[in-house]
Parts: structure tokens; C-alpha cells; sequence
């Protein structure tokens, strides 16, 4: 059948293997480092991205930086599920690692704002292959019961760079130049690539790659061309200032809702029951986290008096507890009481939120603020690994890359959605532009950033909900009851 899983090791071979024994090590350190290095320049392209925009005199275009990034990734998303599903994911994840390796040569070696921001593009178009395919070797490669260690061992590989990768990257810029931030990158990702190739091949391969190319569903395809030209419309018009906006705003809309309704499971929406919900619970949980986050050290800096990096480094300790996090659902002995984990996480996510205002009271620390985002974190870092080995489990193999791709969609789309709706209403209150320098004039109102944490906090208190439907009763595994 077209989507078989390859031979698992022999019984002798993988009898109480773990993720890091000999079976597995390679594929694990591979798939560890390839999300390592990519978080890396996720993470350092902020920091890095003032310097780039001033010398390419593309101050005017700096948001573009990110959201082309974003945009393309969606399609690259798409195209992987689909090409992981008919092929195995072998060639998705190699020319998506080389895809991202070129777009960081383009990016580290332009010589205008334009080519910086076509670099861009290409990554986002690479990492949306590379990290779908991701997904679908995880679940090919590893029995179900090593899927939850797995996903911790990637959670570890987002924490690391969220700690070092703004400081190392101002360190990279400041003495030896923010191209380097690019380029450095660029050769690091040959030896994870060395890893996990052969391994993939032999594990997580299908009959499908020897039998040939089925057909692709075009469909799939136009409807991924709609959301990315969609998601790109919608965020070129949030950056117009004049009535001219409408017009992209309103054509983004007309392309991406129906697009999103195509490609998301059927009944995710209203929260249908199994694997619609799973997707469902992805966004909401990675939304409101980002959302959350972009408001914490303007708030820090604008209420309290905190430095831009003391503002940010009250942050660092939600790296590490999402690592916690994600660590505590791969233990095999809470697999039983996975969804209550979950819902019980989801009650501590939206309290920590709603208790992030607190600190605009001048009597209350600002310590009292990395407590609370570290309990932010621990919950989703426990939530998004759960997500995704509920997914794989909800999965037949042949579906795994198109569900997956839709998790990534969920995650990504809510990201864009809850940041645009916190950042409206926080300017409509008082509280003036955001960008992402995280500038704001110094008379912000309060009550806008009491708004955003609220409206946050609502969310999280959605995604509780969402976590009690989770559960199904599939007749087919990969198909869900409503």
C-alpha cells in the first residue's frame, strides 16, 4: 500500500530501545540538531534584523522580513504533507534542508533589501518542507510508545536557541557582522543532515518511493497557493496606512477562509470530536501563547522602567520550562491521563495570563512576571508536544503528512490571527503601534495592555474546552467521529 511504513528494527534491535539507543541515536540527534540550527536563525533574525534593515536601506520593508518568511512556509507545509504522504518524507525533508540552506545564502549575501527579503522567502518555503517531514518521520521511524520522547527531544531543540540565540546573534552583529548570522548557519546544517538522511531512508521510507509518483491533489495545491497569497495580502494591508488597505485586507479574507476550510480537518472550526479538536487545540494553545508574549517586555519597558534587555530576558525562563514541560508528557506512566494533563495545563495557561497584568500595579514585583510566564510555558510546552503525539496517533500512515500539515497550518495561522486582533485592539485602547523592535511611545495606556492579557487569557480558557474533546472513537484510524 502506498503509504506503509518501511520495516521497523528487528525485535532484538529495538526491545526497550529508547529514543537515544543505538537504533535510534543518529535519527534522534539529527532530527534534534536540524530543529536546533532552524530555531537558531528563528530566534537570532530578530535581534540581527535592525542592523540588516539600516545598512540595505530597507527600513521601510522590515516587517516584510518576517512575514514573507511566514507566508511561504504555509505553502511549503502544504506541498510536504502531500509529498510526504505519496513518497515518504526522504525528499521533503532534503530539499527543504536545502531549500532553507540556500535561502540563508541569499539572505547572508544580499545586496539589497529586495534579495535579503527573497532570502527569506526561501526559507520560509524550506522550513515548511523540512519540518512537516519532520512530523511524518517521527511517526514512521519511532513505535508509538517513543513518539512523546521524541517530540521532548524537539521541544529541547526551540528552548536552547531561545536562551543563547539573541546573544549570541547581537555578539555575531556587533563584532563580526550580521551576514555571519546567516552564513554561520548555512554550514552547521550539513552534519544533522548526515544524520538523519540514511536513517530516514531505511526507517521511515515507503513502498510508495520504490512503486513511484502517485498523483497529487491539485485541489491541495491551489488551496495552499490561496492561503499563502491570502495570509501575505492580509499582512501586506495591516501594514498600509490609508483607506488603500481595505482592498488587500478584504481580498486576503476572500482567499484564505475558504483555503483554511479546505485544508484543516472537516469540523475543526466547531471543535468536532478526535482530530479536528487536536488541530483546533494547536492553535489556540500556540496563539495565545504569541500573542501573550509580543505585549510582555513592551509592557516591561514602557509601565516599569526595564531596559529593552532585562525586558526580554524575562522571557528566557519560559525556554526552559517548555522544555519541562514537554519532558513531563513523555512520561510513559501519564500516558493514561494525557488529555487531563492537558486540560489541567490549558486551566494553569490561562490563569498565568490573566495574572500578567498584575505587574502594572507598582506594588507588585516584576519578578512576579517571569513566574508567571514560566507557568505559561510549562502548560503549552506540555500542550504542543501532547498535540503532536495525539496527531500521530489519530493518523493512519498515509495521512500523517497531511494532518501534520494542517497542525502546522493551525499553529502558524493562529499566531498571525491573535497578534493582528491583540495588536488592533491594544492601538485602539491607547496603547500606539507595535513592530516588531517592541517600540511604543512611553504614554501607553494601561488598559490596553490590561485588554491583550484578557483577551489572551479568553482564548486559553476556549482551548480547556477544546482539550475535552479530543477524545473519539475512530472506526478507521485517521478518521474522526463529529
Amino acid at each position: 500500500m502506498a503509504g506503509t511504513a518501511a520495516p521497523a528494527p528487528s525485535a532484538s534491535e529495538s526491545e526497550d530501545a529508547g529514543v537515544f539507543s543505538r537504533a535510534y541515536r543518529s535519527l534522534s540527534i539529527g532530527i534534534f540538531l536540524v530543529i536546533l540550527f532552524i530555531a537558531l536563525e528563528a530566534t537570532a533574525v530578530g535581534t540581527a534584523m535592525p542592523v540588516v534593515a539600516r545598512e540595505l536601506d530597507g527600513v521601510s520593508m522590515y516587517a516584510f522580513a518576517f512575514s514573507g518568511y511566514f507566508t511561504t512556509s504555509l505553502f511549503g507545509m502544504v506541498l510536504a504533507g502531500q509529498w510526504s504522504d505519496l513518497r515518504g518524507p526522504l525528499g521533503s525533508l532534503t530539499t527543504g534542508i536545502a531549500t532553507f540552506a540556500v535561502g540563508l545564502l541569499l539572505s547572508g549575501m544580499a545586496g539589497s533589501m529586495w534579495s535579503f527579503l527573497l532570502g527569506r522567502a526561501v526559507q520560509g518555503f524550506g522550513g515548511g518542507l523540512a519540518f512537516v517531514a519532520l512530523y511524518v518521520v517521527v511517526g514512521r521511524a519511532y513505535p508509538e510508545r517513543l513518539q512523546p520522547a521524541v517530540m521532548a527531544t524537539a521541544a529541547a531543540g526551540w528552548a536552547i536557541p531561545s536562551v543563547v540565540g539573541p546573544l549570541a546573534a547581537g555578539a555575531i552583529t556587533e563584532h563580526i557582522g550580521w551576514r555571519w548570522v546567516f552564513l554561520s548557519i548555512t554550514v552547521l546544517l550539513l552534519f544533522p543532515l548526515a544524520l538523519v538522511l540514511p536513517k530516514t531512508r531505511r526507517l521511515a521510507s515507503s513502498t510508495a518511493e520504490a512503486d513511484g509518483p502517485g498523483p497529487l491533489d491539485l485541489r491541495r495545491i491551489r488551496l495552499a497557493l490561496a492561503l499563502s497569497l491570502g495570509v501575505g495580502l492580509l499582512q501586506y494591508a495591516a501594514h498600509v496606512s490609508s483607506w488603500f488597505s481595505v482592498v488587500p485586507a478584504v481580498s486576503g479574507a476572500a482567499l484564505l477562509v475558504p483555503a483554511v476550510l479546505g485544508l484543516l480537518p472537516q469540523g475543526t472550526y466547531r471543535a468536532a470530536r478526535g482530530l479536528p479538536s487536536v488541530v483546533l487545540l494547536r492553535g489556540v494553545a500556540a496563539g495565545s501563547l504569541i500573542a501573550a508574549e509580543s505585549f510582555v517586555p513592551l509592557m516591561l519597558v514602557t509601565q516599569r522602567g526595564l531596559s529593552p534587555t532585562l525586558a526580554g530576558l524575562s522571557l528566557t525562563a519560559g525556554g526552559l520550562t517548555w522544555t519541562l514541560g514537554s519532558w513531563v508528557q513523555s512520561r510513559p506512566s501519564l500516558e493514561p491521563y494525557r488529555e487531563r494533563l492537558m486540560t489541567a495545563c490549558m486551566v494553569v495557561v490561562a490563569v498565568s495570563i490573566l495574572a500578567l497584568p498584575s505587574v502594572l500595579i507598582e506594588a507588585v514585583p516584576v519578578w512576579s512576571v517571569v513566574v508567571a510566564w514560566a507557568l505559561v510555558c510549562f502548560g503549552t510546552g506540555l500542550v504542543t508536544s501532547s498535540s503532536s503525539v495525539l496527531l500521530l496517533q489519530l493518523s493512519a500512515p498515509e495521512e500523517a503528512g497531511a494532518n501534520s500539515a494542517a497542525l502546522a497550518i493551525s499553529d502558524g495561522l493562529s499566531n498571525v490571527i491573535l497578534l493582528a486582533a491583540g495588536g488592533a485592539a491594544f492601538a485602539a485602547l491607547g496603547g500606539g503601534a507595535v513592530t516588531h523592535s517592541t517600540t511604543v511611545a512611553s504614554g501607553s495606556h494601561p488598559v490596553a495592555f490590561a485588554a491583550v492579557f484578557l483577551a489572551m487569557a479568553g482564548v486559553a480558557l476556549v482551548g480547556v474546552w477544546v482539550t475535552t474533546r479530543l477524545k473519539a472513537t475512530p472506526v478507521v484510524r485517521g478518521r474522526c467521529e463529529i
